[in-house]
């Protein structure tokens, strides 16, 4: 009987085991965004680092695939991806999602070239100028809804570098961009020569442009989930970590500097 009794619990155990580790690999779905999320680098992006350092925090393993970004989106919704990352908010796209706390705040500027004058204060002053967008990105409720009336002039391109090629070229006047990508791609992508003819200006094109992990309500475990990467990346700010990964994304400094705006 004792033989029996162990047998069983040494089963039972085992069953439980591999449940676990079943059970501890998500797959997210993510797309090309430099420096943000990037097959090319070892950490695969500085908000895709901060995700999987955040699921560590609560015990999860995860495993990017690298998509297009609206199929990344679709696919997710639809259940066949467990998470998608990083996204800003919007409300029309974010339905069928439960969506995170704040990833990362990107830093949106708008981008124009050093021969030109440039300021501005609300969307209104862009009227008239060719701007440069591409068609998955968030930017604003109140940009799209511009563009879409006419009011604003969106120039759609597949991706920043095309836009950046055409801001150079002429053929757009201004491109809101983050910071941080500009940087990466102006130092990658582009001639010294090239990356210093870009300024952007200081003004925020976006206040307050928070990204987020996103889960699809159809996955009966999305909501636990949800809350375990919440309680993880809520340790990984309070432990110190999360600065630190913040300050990895180095800058030269000729473009730091301009893209300080002015």
């Amino acid at each position: 009987m004792r033989r029996h009794l162990c047998l069983f619990w040494g089963l039972l155990l085992a069953s439980a085991l591999g449940a676990a580790v079943q059970a501890e690999t998500l797959r997210i779905a993510t797309g090309e965004l430099p420096p943000y999320a990037s097959a090319a680098r070892p950490d695969q992006g500085i908000s895709l680092h901060i995700v999987r350092q955040a699921f560590a925090k609560a015990g999860v393993q995860v495993e990017y695939v690298f998509l297009p970004w609206t199929r990344a989106l679709v696919e997710t919704r639809d259940g066949k991806w467990d998470a998608t990352a990083a996204w800003g908010r919007n409300a029309e796209r974010d339905k069928g999602f439960l969506v995170s706390d704040n990833v990362l705040t990107e830093q949106w500027q708008i981008l124009y070239r050093s021969d030109r004058n440039f300021t501005w204060s609300s969307l209104q002053d862009l009227a008239g100028l060719r701007i440069g967008v591409v068609a998955d990105y968030t930017y604003t409720p109140a940009f799209w809804r511009m563009a879409k009336d006419g009011t604003l002039r969106a120039d759609v391109a597949p991706d920043d570098v095309s836009n950046l090629n055409k801001l150079l070229a002429g053929r757009v006047d201004v491109v809101p961009l983050d910071r941080n990508v500009a940087c990466d791609l102006l130092g990658a992508k582009f001639t010294g020569e090239q990356a210093r003819r870009v300024r952007a200006h200081p003004k925020l094109f976006v206040p307050d442009f928070t990204t987020h992990l996103m889960m699809s309500e159809k996955l009966p475990a999305s909501a636990k989930r949800m809350e375990a990467f919440n309680r993880g990346l809520k340790a990984l700010r309070q432990s110190g970590e999360y600065g630190k990964i913040l300050q990895q994304q180095p800058c030269a400094a000729d473009l730091a500097q301009a893209l300080q705006g002015g």
